[in-house]
């Protein structure tokens, strides 16, 4: 008996060790900032940026977004929205000819860095809502959650509070993308009647992703996420909160950036690990665009991966990956997608 118990224990001392170890040093290093996310933004015209608004979640911890009212609404019927909630009945009009949108900004980004593509939803007819999704921007702690599974609960709190008016649309970019998906192939997706994902994450083991770096955009602790997950698999969270991705960004006091992901917000904010069972659950109307010139991905995999769906994949010449939020050609395609589903029968 003494011989079949120690071995197995010295190699259960010896797995938690290099559990441990794993854990403790094997987080992500730091990564050059990528040019080609940030510098697009610097010079970006905020004049018509709205302020920040709140909505208290299920924890009454109060999350922040942007609304931006249609444009062909009065000023005072906009003042009267912004103040005391965008709903019909306080404002004695019908709000919306198209329909809501409500905005995901891409990883480490804010709902100021979907302003571009909000303002044109406003201009469109549609009422659109640009969140600062929780860990980012004015949304609770800055890389972190409370919980795998928080950001769906969040989103869901948000439609209770605020009560977007019209047929409803889930847009996401990047990272927000693949969270649009995740959302997209639960059992509350028919909260929205149509699902827009721009340039989505989608897995680092999809054929869509260059490598386990996103194009350099990421430094991901592998060890340590490994080590974690482990630990999840097991039932004991305690350590979810410790960093396991960092972004290429450089420091900047002109925009609220995350830095970097806890495990609990970088497993959350993405579709589930299984992506292909997350696709094939799906029943809402969706539609992917993608930058012919995207850097971080493989734009002409995007295909391949929805083609088991009735998903519709849109490639969009000679626009890179932030290109998608910015640049006029993706902004008047992702405009014009929505308008062409929300249109009245």
């Amino acid at each position: 008996m003494k011989s079949f118990v120690i071995p197995l224990i010295v190699s259960l001392v010896i797995c938690l060790l290099l559990l441990g170890l794993a854990i403790t040093f094997g987080g992500p290093k730091p990564i050059a900032a990528l040019d080609s996310i940030s510098e697009p933004f610097k010079n970006l015209d905020y004049s018509e940026l709205p302020e920040v608004s709140y909505f208290d979640a299920r924890d009454n911890q109060a999350l922040a977004y942007r609304f931006y009212a249609p444009s062909f609404l009065s000023s005072a019927v906009k003042e009267q929205i912004q103040t005391g909630g965008p709903t019909q009945a306080r404002t004695g009009v019908q709000i919306t000819e198209r329909g809501s949108v409500v905005l995901v900004h891409g990883s480490s980004a804010s709902s100021q860095s979907m302003h571009q593509l909000a303002l044109a939803f406003s201009r469109a007819g549609f009422s659109a809502y640009s969140l600062d999704i929780r860990g980012h921007g004015e949304s609770g702690k800055s890389g972190d959650i409370d919980y795998i599974g928080q950001l769906e609960d969040d989103l869901a709190d948000f439609l209770s509070a605020v009560k977007p008016v019209g047929p409803k649309s889930l847009l996401g970019f990047s990272s927000g993308g693949g969270f649009a998906l995740r959302f997209a192939g639960s059992d509350r997706q028919a909260m929205f009647e149509h699902y827009l994902l721009l340039s989505p994450f989608i897995s680092q083991d999809s054929p869509t992703s260059r490598n386990n770096d996103s194009g350099g955009w990421v430094s991901v602790g592998v060890p340590r996420l490994v080590g974690i997950s482990i630990l999840n698999t097991l039932g004991l969270k305690q350590l979810n909160y410790l960093e396991v991705i960092r972004f290429a960004l450089a420091e900047t006091r002109n925009v609220k950036l995350t830095y970097r992901y806890s495990y609990a917000l970088a497993t959350n904010f993405r579709p589930l690990s299984d992506y292909h069972t997350n696709i094939a659950a799906v029943k809402q109307r969706l539609t992917v665009l993608v930058g012919g010139k995207d850097e971080l991905f493989y734009p002409e995999q995007f295909s391949s991966v929805f083609d088991s769906t009735e998903a519709k994949v849109i490639s969009i010449a000679d626009v890179n990956h932030v290109g998608m939020i910015l640049s006029p050609a993706a902004i008047n395609t992702a405009v014009a997608q929505l308008a062409a589903k929300t249109a009245p029968e």
